[in-house]
């Protein structure tokens, strides 16, 4: 079993930062590719970033390219998802998501999950 924590969320302007955490807990935390997905109301979820066991091996979604960074620290169990130049569509519940095999679409299914974060993004 593996515990995901997110943490970081909260309301920015448009143009701003935020940095989310999500702390984990349990099984060997570099055994497991790490990511994010968000759900807008109304919306299905989608895929944000992801980062291979080894930190090696990046993924983004096309809406958060060159904007979002994800990284891994394994020393405190952490993934990070860095998010610069926020825009109101980024709105959204943000979860984060662990799995033995890296994953990067909508449609992925990763074992573990937080509880998620909001992220509100004004205008």
């Amino acid at each position: 079993q593996v515990q995901l924590v997110e943490s970081g969320g909260g309301l920015v302007q448009a143009g701003g930062s935020l940095r989310l955490s999500c702390a984990a807990s349990g099984r060997t935390f570099s055994m497991y590719a790490l990511g994010w997905f968000r759900q807008a109301p109304g919306k299905g979820r989608e895929f944000v970033a992801a980062i291979s066991r080894s930190g090696l091996v990046l993924y983004y979604g096309d809406s958060v390219k060159g904007r979002f960074t994800i990284s891994r620290d394994n020393a405190k169990n952490t993934v990070y998802l860095q998010m610069n130049s926020l825009k109101p569509e980024d709105t959204a519940v943000y979860f984060c998501a662990g799995d033995p095999r890296v994953f990067y679409s909508d449609y992925a299914a990763p074992e573990y999950w937080g509880q998620g974060t909001q992220v509100t993004v004004s205008s």
